[in-house]
């Protein structure tokens, strides 16, 4: 069966689709993946799920990838079929997955050197060995994790309950083992079954410490994942009254002002569970206490409704005058690749009531979003006097050049003072420096070629 998608959509995209194209189901369909084959001295590696498929070396105008169950990638050109079933028995299996709960690193390092896969499932729990060795303490956990990775276990390989080890992690709140996932390049926006993100339970379970809340939202977790009923992370920080975790996600850029399925905004939620603490802040961020949910009912209204005067009367005694916006602009992980713009775009939208918003505390590496006077949302870096990919203005310009949109756009100074974006067509020269190294453009003038579309040959294996 052959498929066509988008370049510029994500493997899990392209994975449903897949999914979805299939009469009959799948046993365990979330672990199967998009394999690309080996080619050009390549190694094959399946590919990761919240990656773009441009962002991978696909040959030829029409690209073949493979659609099959994970299993461990073995780098020899020859497997002994005999040996590989002996130490895949079932008491070879519950051998390793009592290594893995007594944190034996050795013995399972030696197992995986002679050829076991670490994906598979338990067959009392199903649970697999990584979502085992995240609930272990933070003295045994790092070193277990490196070497279930090292001997194969791939970092989105699910249990029977559709969550990854990273999902398992933020729901028992062990933040050794989220950072040891992250630091190994595991994607802090994968889903499970229901499409939720370890975000998501980080905010929802009570072991979870808000340190594991920063860290998925400084490695550039997404925020505004919502659940069957509607209930975003936001929802959940404000029913349990999780002022940390509420903290970190406002300062990121959630939306204080979002609806579940019923119409009920954060603030209803903190009304109805008698969280004063988390209806102090919201409404010191600037919460909107007008908006009514679907029984039309504000959230003053629903605190007197459901007894507690005192946030009642918190809320119809707040003054706008009185909200105090973040003026900070988050800061951001920059290793991961194609990253989105909704961070940073977040990081602005929510400071509506400060329309002056300034960027000045980021650095030459990071990117973030800013309203442009002629429309939409546009993209910039900063660039540094010296850096490699500074421009320079002729003396017949009218200012100074200080950054580049991905969209065209400079960002500059003008002889009076005034500073904003403006067409590449009211410069009278720019100077492109290259770097030292020979073929380093910067990336203002960077020529790329897309290809529209991909075809891959599916074969299910």
């Amino acid at each position: 069966k052959c498929l066509q998608f988008q370049l510029e959509h994500t493997v899990w995209q392209a994975k449903q689709r897949v999914l979805a194209s299939f009469a009959k189901d799948l046993r365990d369909p979330l672990n199967y993946g998009l394999y690309l084959p080996p080619a050009n001295g390549r190694a094959g590696k399946f590919m990761e799920e919240e990656r773009l498929l441009s962002e991978y070396p696909i040959q030829g105008p029409i690209g073949f990838l493979e659609f099959k169950y994970k299993r461990r990638v073995y780098k020899l050109m020859l497997v002994n079929e005999r040996k590989m079933k002996q130490i895949h028995s079932k008491t070879k299996l519950k051998t390793f997955m009592e290594l893995v709960r007594n944190g034996n690193t050795q013995k399972l390092n030696k197992l995986t050197l002679k050829g076991l896969d670490p994906n598979f499932h338990d067959q009392d729990n199903g649970e697999t060995p990584l979502t085992v060795a995240v609930t272990l303490g933070r003295s045994k956990c790092r070193e277990v994790i490196i070497g279930l990775v090292s001997g194969g276990a791939h970092l989105d390989y699910r249990n029977r309950q559709g969550m990854t080890a990273l999902h398992r992690a933020a729901i028992v709140g062990n933040a050794e083992a989220i950072r040891t996932m992250l630091d190994l390049g595991a994607s802090p926006n994968c889903k499970d079954a229901r499409d939720l993100t370890p975000l998501y339970y980080s905010v929802s379970n009570d072991d979870a410490l808000q340190e594991c809340t920063y860290m998925l939202l400084h490695e550039r977790a997404r925020i505004g994942v919502c659940d069957e009923q509607g209930w975003y992370e936001i929802h959940q920080a404000c029913k349990y009254g999780r002022v940390q975790h509420l903290e970190h996600l406002v300062f990121y850029g959630a939306d204080m002002d979002v609806r579940n399925s019923c119409g009920n905004t954060p603030l209803h939620i903190c009304a109805l569970n008698n969280q004063e603490a988390c209806t102090r802040l919201l409404l010191f961020r600037g919460a909107d206490v007008t908006l009514c949910n679907y029984n039309n009912q504000t959230a003053s209204q629903v605190a007197a409704l459901a007894g507690n005067s005192t946030i009642a009367a918190m809320i119809n005694a707040h003054n706008p005058d009185d909200v105090v916006p973040y003026r900070e602009i988050p800061q951001y992980s920059d290793r991961r690749k194609g990253a989105s713009l909704t961070p940073s775009l977040r990081a602005l939208l929510r400071s509506r009531s400060d329309p002056r918003i300034n960027v000045v505390g980021l650095d030459s590496r990071s990117t973030s979003t800013a309203s442009s006077p002629f429309g939409g949302v546009v993209r910039h870096r900063r660039m540094g006097a010296d850096s490699d990919s500074a421009c320079s203005i002729s003396v017949a310009s009218s200012g100074s050049v200080t950054g580049v949109t991905d969209h065209g756009m400079y960002e500059g100074r003008t002889m009076t003072g005034r500073e904003g974006y403006f067409p590449g067509g009211h410069l009278s020269e720019v100077n492109i420096r290259r770097a030292g190294s020979m073929g380093d453009v910067n990336m203002v003038t960077r020529a790329t070629t897309q290809r529209n579309t991909l075809a891959p040959l599916v074969n299910v294996k």
